[in-house]
């Protein structure tokens, strides 16, 4: 076990290195935003760019550097070389950029994704929107969540109490009649589209109350966002009903709703 990194997860030292190479990594993907950005398609049709890739290498080398040894799941890193056997209690997930299509077209929600996974459970999570300068992360146990603006102090953030007239959070992806359907499940008659993780981040922050998902998506696209949320005092399930876990086979996930308040 690494030493070091379970000290700095108690002490919240590792949320904070982990939201400076969080931002870090934004300053390297910035400069390609807007800016006549180029993208090649993987094996699974998804889009991927130079900004992705340079942000991986960093945010690989810097954790490399500060824990050695703990085992990382990085999304550009399992494109191209297939998904490893995890062979340790701690992994890292990782998603240098999420949003990618959104980041492609100009729009502002994408964000890098950093997270620490114990056994099956997500324990520690940054999440950073790059075009905003804005990062929020998890506390060590107990101490709640945080977001900042670059170079200012953190402040702490809360899921609202579950409102009269709840609002989902969804991805642009789907179409209005889907998304509507998706929302009322949860109880919510007005829904509002946003890329990335983000979702998970704008819940925590107490200005959305669910972001239900039926399609597929991968574990580093949730981890970080999940570790927030839980941190801000709300949840992620399955379709089920159990706690959403990590480290599934191609770590892939099935369908899930994050809830607030």
């Amino acid at each position: 076990m690494n030493k070091r990194l379970t000290a700095d997860l108690a002490s919240g030292a590792l949320a904070e290195a982990l939201s400076d190479i969080a931002e870090d990594a934004a300053r390297v993907i910035l400069p390609h935003w807007r800016n006549g950005v180029v993208a090649q398609v993987k094996s699974d049709d998804s889009p991927v760019t130079l900004a992705d890739q340079q942000a991986e290498a960093l945010i690989l080398t810097r954790l490399a550097a500060l824990y050695p040894g703990v085992q990382a799941v990085a999304e550009e890193a399992v494109a191209a070389d297939g998904a490893p056997a995890v062979t340790g209690d701690w992994f890292w997930l990782i998603d240098p950029l999420d949003g990618t299509r959104g980041f492609i077209e100009g729009r502002e929600s994408f964000t890098v994704n950093i997270a620490l996974v114990h056994k099956d459970t997500v324990v520690a999570g940054v999440v950073t929107a790059p075009a905003t300068s804005t990062t929020w992360r998890s506390g060590p146990a107990g101490a709640g969540a945080f977001r900042r603006r670059f170079g200012d102090a953190w402040q702490a953030i809360r899921v609202r109490d579950r409102p009269d007239a709840p609002v989902a959070v969804m991805s642009h992806s789907l179409n209005d009649a889907d998304a509507k359907r998706l929302a009322s499940r949860y109880g919510c008659r007005e829904w509002q589209g946003v890329d990335s993780s983000l979702k998970f981040c704008l819940i925590a922050e107490g200005r959305y109350d669910a972001y239900p998902r039926n399609g597929p998506t991968s574990e580093w696209d949730t981890a970080a966002g999940q570790a927030v949320l839980e941190a801000a005092g709300g949840r992620v399930l399955s379709e089920d009903g159990a706690l959403f876990r990590y480290g599934k086979p191609g770590f892939l996930n099935g369908g899930f709703v994050a809830m607030g308040g």
